[in-house]
């Protein structure tokens, strides 16, 4: 294949009216006071808008332009990711139905003391996000009792709530089933299992030393008697079965289909489902997953696009200036996703955005795509879990009915500020190094087969 010559800033337009739309209308809804005002227009209609723009924008025929279109759209890794995002979605839905979720909220607390509960919704809130693979499902299954406990307790609500969120982007960051997880491996061309040893040596450093500080500076001022929840190990086990699989690197296709029919035949034996019910659930899975699927085969059309016409080339000359080696290199991947984060308040959005980019530097800066997909995950996920505007943020503060505004929790962010120190430190002092090198040479179609769908 004939190398990409051209080097364009202009190619850039389509993108920054995707972005701009997107955060526009959220900053002008925002100051006109609706709720959830970042998330009123559908990221996929934004990124409509980008490709319209660069139908006009750029040169060619309008065959030629709809050829580039389809074929990022069309990319085998694009393609992935969205079937994984629509297998996800339904063992998520049918693990939830299945009343997987309560069942480890009531395990959870029925082994933590009541002293130690701020620090125990914490440890709750990774084991959930991390078997869910979803930050903002976790916040709104566990949020009304952390608010309960909080109150009945005497604990600062916006610790809590703060305690909680940190908790969710745990396992947003590191779920082998997460959007964030799946886009990044997949733009970046990397196995889950290489993903999460490199960023479980971020993320678990940073849990613990959060869980130490909760459980010293967080107690409550009286000791809340909560009640213990009822719960069913045999809900879990899909969750474990999933988890534990996927960890040891088995197709993820697999590892989800055989999520799928645990957790089917947890409804049909445990919770008296019929089939028809059990078939109903899945394909609410699959249309949950909808807008991300959309989104993403849209963003793989406009990126291919602005691509052949010189964005990204334009961007990496650029970075070429300034980053001059593997540090300053992955310094900038995190910059890159950070910023877009702040822009589009969706960290999938974030590294589906960035992660072309990102792929194009690991080849010229020798960077280990593995070492990318982590920067990715774990700087969007640092972000996402801090930005008042944020989904997550947005939803945790909404259980206090006005009570706690969502500035007012950003203090009490602690796990997030944690991961975002160690993860630049790291940067600097590479702890996370892989034993084994990467070969450069794997994006070659021959040896990408071998790969697909792990």
């Amino acid at each position: 294949m004939k190398e990409n010559k051209n080097i364009s800033a202009k190619a850039l337009v389509p993108f920054l009216v995707f972005i701009f739309s997107y955060l526009l209308t959220g900053a002008i809804l925002q100051s006109r006071g609706v709720e959830m005002a970042f998330y009123q227009v559908p990221a996929p209609v934004a990124a409509f808008l980008g490709i319209i723009t660069a139908f006009i924008l750029f040169k060619g025929s309008i065959d030629d332009k709809f050829d580039n279109l389809i074929a990022g759209c069309g990319d085998s890794n694009i393609i992935i990711m969205c079937l994984i995002y629509i297998l996800a979605g339904a063992f998520s839905s049918l693990a939830k139905a299945s009343g997987g979720v309560d069942s480890v909220v009531g395990l959870g607390l029925s082994f933590v003391p009541p002293r130690f509960l701020t620090a125990g919704v914490f440890l709750i809130a990774c084991f959930i996000s991390i078997a869910t693979g979803s930050s903002v499902g976790t916040i709104t299954a566990l949020g009304p009792i952390a608010l309960g406990l909080a109150e009945s307790g005497g604990i600062n609500i916006a610790l809590m709530l703060g305690s909680l969120v940190g908790g969710s982007m745990f396992g947003d960051n590191l779920s082998v089933i997460s959007d964030t997880t799946i886009a990044a491996t997949r733009t970046q061309n990397c196995d889950m299992k290489d993903k999460f040893r490199m960023n479980a040596k971020i993320a678990f450093p940073s849990g613990l030393i959060t869980f130490i500080l909760l459980i010293i500076f967080a107690r409550p001022e009286s000791e809340p008697s909560h009640k213990l929840l009822a719960y069913n190990i045999i809900e879990i086990i899909p969750y474990l079965f999933v988890l534990i699989v996927a960890l040891m690197g088995v197709n993820v296709f697999l590892v989800l289909t055989c999520g799928i029919f645990l957790s089917s035949l947890v409804l049909l034996s445990n919770n008296g489902f019929n089939l028809l019910e059990v078939a109903q659930c899945i394909w609410q899975g699959f249309t949950g997953m909808f807008e991300i699927f959309l989104l993403s085969m849209l963003i793989g059309g406009l990126s291919n696009m602005v691509a052949k016409e010189g964005g990204i080339n334009w961007i990496i000359s650029k970075i070429k200036k300034i980053a001059k080696g593997k540090r300053s290199g992955e310094i900038a991947i995190g910059l890159l996703v950070s910023i877009a984060d702040l822009a589009v308040a969706n960290n999938t959005v974030a590294i589906i955005i960035s992660g072309p980019i990102a792929k194009e530097m690991c080849k010229d800066m020798k960077i280990d795509p593995r070492r990318s997909a982590s920067l990715l995950d774990t700087y969007s996920c640092v972000f996402q879990g801090i930005i008042p505007y944020a989904a997550q943020v947005l939803i945790a503060a909404s259980f206090t009915e006005g009570a706690v505004a969502p500035f007012e929790i950003i203090p009490y962010f602690w796990y997030q500020f944690i991961l975002g120190i160690i993860c630049t430190s790291s940067i600097f002092f590479p702890f996370t190094k892989a034993k084994d090198r990467w070969n450069f040479e794997y994006d070659m179609p021959e040896s990408k087969a071998q790969h697909l769908g792990k």
